[in-house]
């Protein structure tokens, strides 16, 4: 054996080693092994053996390697750690990580992914969707709810109350319905076919509310009493965080109480007294109990030592003298309940404390908590039932909608505005049923619940305003039947609420992504702060060097995979689906690699730098959003014909992460580190592309015609044919000029005539006297062309009846 041989084996044993992972001891045996192969074949000199021992005995014994490598290392670590506050902290104890963990990390069990089983909604579940749920969509009236009343009719609220609606997460023990999360997301869906006022005033009380916070932490007392009126509907609960001076940054409230002692109904207890100003909460103006997180303080010492006891949750009633409710907000003519509400130094029990007052200061913490829970439901379920609903009625408006003597839906344009708006609603609704099913599995999922509120509402706005391009003046005009209009008015409040979408992208999703989910921060971080110097510096040296070993796996995975464009990893499928395994690997793996040398070499800094932040935390997004999409295809049995849905949505997404990358490396602000960044990751350049003009095609396609597949699309939402419904009339008059296309060619042809698609009855007429059809063909041409110009035309008014009516 020569020295060249030799020396390659060393390197190929290093490369191997890093590659998979191993620990410390596997990799200096590894190499002591070599070692003495090389000594037997006489190609290394004591030398080196003194060169490799100086090197492998500092690192291999512990008490060495900790007192001189690892407790100066901390020490360093310490003083270039960023400060964090207190609900700064328990906003990263919150929850749980899950898969999103595995796509941080750069190795994406794929198999494990496909293992989670797939959501399914119980035989109660399903019966509520077609009972009760279905109902209350007949029931709903949109235009008299948002233009002439501004709220939901007394009809609808009072059955909302009777049939449960706003106690889908309360227990049956205490009277609710006790849903699984996945059910309460279709229940949500279906409602946002017809509004999204219903759907946030069943979404935010199931959400973050009182329910909620009573059943993981109100005392036996609290839970008895409230639970079962808030699932009768005797209770409107709402939950005010929100102040003038504290929107996304919650922790900041200038609202108080001071512990004290005082009188309450004739007796003298121990309480508080409550001092707020809140706004934008929904449900406040008819509210019956608010829950109210305030900051208390304890200067008398009545509690405990400390006076800041910090935030904490209560529960009030609003009819206590003082509570100042009934006013509302109008959010983009959008009137759901939503308003501000005040107080000031109102006295309550302190057993109005939600859990007691041994709950006192822990109210972000169960905020927070819930949070992790909440977001991944209501509004990422308003938004994909939103758009599954806008994708059917945009295809089927676009398939009976003619201009130039064709349907519109043939155009390129519309083609591209349908693919985004069908690929997405695919996309939308399989990130709905991962994240509610992860939910139902046991899991808090913090970061999959930011990714989901962010890309999900960010997508809704999108789409709604390509639907409303492909629309044109039909979905401008407002008037009782537009089914468009107040859903493109509301997208940005989805936007807004819940953590702005700005905060969610620059701060939440990677700020909270990259120590939850990484596996040896949050460890090295928790050593920091030990105060107990022995444990202390042991943790962090445990830590320490599964971290390098992590980053230096990650380094050498990343060139890899970019040298073979990661053609030689497996996958769990070897069919079309095969490249996007591997191209999410990859990307994963970068992600990694980019995670760590950010942290390296911006160190503290990496907190302000927000667009740094924002971008790494794009890139777990997409990979999450492509493996929603890739698990809902193999869940729904891989069929082909969906396949087009499945490739704009992946292609969609590994491109956009993509570009997240490209954009990182040209503004990460250490110029060298960029270029080696660059050439680990893209040595070869980009090659990703957006989707094709042949998907696009393809995907319109499937929008405007009836299929199974599209059927799936559109699965859950209020489709019925019913005369006072807008989009299930769309439905049912898509298909009927379906069968209409045939018959009008038949006239054409046998009189020889190229007619216009317009003016149905007449075509009819025509072809009945000249014996080209039978009676029944002429009927349903002349029926069709009722529903067609009902489709097309708009809405116009005497002008005495658009001002809004003073009751």
């Amino acid at each position: 054996m020569t020295y060249s041989i030799w020396l390659l084996l060393v390197i190929a044993l290093c490369w191997f080693m890093a590659y998979n992972r191993s620990s410390l001891t596997t990799f200096s045996f590894s190499l002591a092994g070599l070692m003495v192969v090389g000594s037997l074949f006489n190609v290394i000199s004591i030398f080196s053996w003194i060169i490799f021992l100086a090197i492998i005995l500092p690192l291999n014994i512990s008490s060495y390697r900790k007192q001189y490598i690892s407790e100066p290392l901390l020490k360093m670590f310490r003083g270039i750690m960023p400060e964090m506050s207190q609900t700064e902290k328990e906003a990263l104890d919150a929850g749980t990580t899950w898969f999103e963990a595995d796509l941080f990390r750069g190795d994406p069990n794929w198999q494990k992914l496909h293992n989670y089983p797939q959501p399914r909604l119980s035989a109660e579940e399903q019966a509520f969707l077609d009972g009760p749920v279905e109902e209350v969509c007949r029931m709903h009236n949109e235009w008299h709810a948002t233009h002439e009343i501004t709220d939901l009719s007394p009809e609808v609220w009072q059955y909302l109350k009777d049939k449960k609606f706003f106690a889908m997460i309360i227990k049956k023990k205490y009277g609710g319905l006790e849903f699984c999360a996945y059910a309460q997301s279709r229940v949500l869906q279906k409602l946002s076919s017809v509004s999204s006022v219903l759907a946030s005033t069943v979404g935010v009380p199931n959400s973050l509310g009182p329910g909620e916070l009573l059943q993981e932490y109100g005392t036996k007392e609290q839970q008895d009493y409230y639970l079962p009126r808030l699932a009768e509907g005797k209770e409107i609960p709402c939950f005010a965080l929100t102040s003038p001076e504290a929107g996304s940054d919650a922790g900041a409230i200038p609202d108080f109480g001071i512990v004290c002692r005082g009188e309450f109904e004739g007796k003298e207890v121990l309480g508080m007294r409550l001092t707020w100003d809140k706004r934008y909460i929904t449900l406040a103006p008819i509210a019956t109990v608010l829950g109210l997180a305030f900051k208390l303080q304890d200067p008398d010492h009545l509690l405990g030592d400390k006076v800041d006891l910090g935030i904490t949750c209560a529960l009030i009633p609003t009819d206590l003298e003082g509570v100042k409710i009934g006013r509302r907000h109008f959010p983009l003519n959008v009137p759901f309940q939503n308003g501000p509400t005040q107080g000031n130094d109102i006295f309550v029990p302190l057993d109005f404390i939600i859990g007691g007052a041994e709950m006192a200061g822990q109210g972000w913490r169960m905020l927070v908590e819930c949070l992790s829970v909440g977001r991944a439901i209501t509004l990422p379920s308003n938004s994909a039932g939103g758009i599954k609903s806008i994708a059917m009625a945009t295809g089927a408006y676009s398939r009976i909608r003619r201009q130039f003597k064709l349907p519109i839906g043939k155009m390129e344009g519309v083609e591209e505005a349908l693919a985004r708006i069908g690929g997405n609603a695919y996309l939308m609704d399989a990130v709905t049923t991962l994240s509610t099913g992860a939910i139902d599995l046991g899991e808090k999922p913090s970061v999959v619940s930011a990714i989901s509120k962010y890309h999900l509402t960010e997508k809704l706005r999108d789409c709604v305003a390509d639907s409303m391009d492909v629309h044109g003046g039909k979905g401008i005009c407002l008037g009782p039947n537009n089914y468009l209009g107040r859903g493109y008015q509301g997208a940005p409040i989805a936007i807004t609420v819940e953590g702005a979408n700005i905060l969610t992208r620059s701060m939440i999703i990677y700020g909270q992504g990259a120590i939850r989910c990484h596996p040896y921060v949050l460890a090295e971080m928790a050593a920091a702060q030990n105060e107990d110097h022995s444990t202390a510096v042991n943790d962090f040296d445990h830590a320490l060097f599964g971290h390098i070993g992590f980053a230096t796996s990650n380094i050498l995975r990343s060139l890899w995979f970019s040298l073979t464009g990661a053609r030689l990893l497996s996958a769990p499928y070897n069919d079309k689906t095969k490249r996007y395994y591997q191209v999410m690997t990859r990307f994963s793996t970068n992600l990694a690699m980019f995670s760590d040398i950010a942290m390296a070499v911006l160190g503290g800094d990496l907190k302000r730098r927000e667009r740094i932040s924002a971008r790494l935390g794009d890139v777990l997004s997409y990979l999450y959003l492509a493996s929603a999409t890739l698990k809902r295809y193999n869940d729904e049995g891989r069929k082909l014909e969906d396949f087009p849905l499945v490739q704009w949505a992946v292609e969609d997404s590994l491109y956009k992460a993509q570009e997240a990358l490209k954009e990182l490396i040209h503004n990460f602000p250490n110029k060298a580190v960029a270029i080696a960044l660059e050439t680990f990751i893209f040595p070869f350049g980009t090659w990703l592309k957006k989707p094709s003009d042949i998907t696009d095609h393809k995907v319109a396609r499937i929008l405007q015609t009836p299929s199974e597949t599209r059927d799936r699309i559109g699965q859950g939402q209020y489709l019925t044919p019913d005369p006072e419904n807008l989009m299930g009339t769309l439905e049912k008059t898509l298909t009927d000029i379906l069968k209409c296309e045939p018959i009008f060619d038949k006239v054409c042809k046998g009189l020889d005539q190229k007619l216009p698609f317009t003016q149905l009855n007449l075509v009819a007429q025509k072809g009945l006297e000249a014996q080209l059809i039978t009676e029944e063909e002429a009927e349903l041409l002349s029926n069709t062309e009722i529903a067609r110009k009902a489709a097309i035309d708009v809405d116009d008014f005497d002008p005495m009846d658009l001002p809004a009516k003073k009751a």
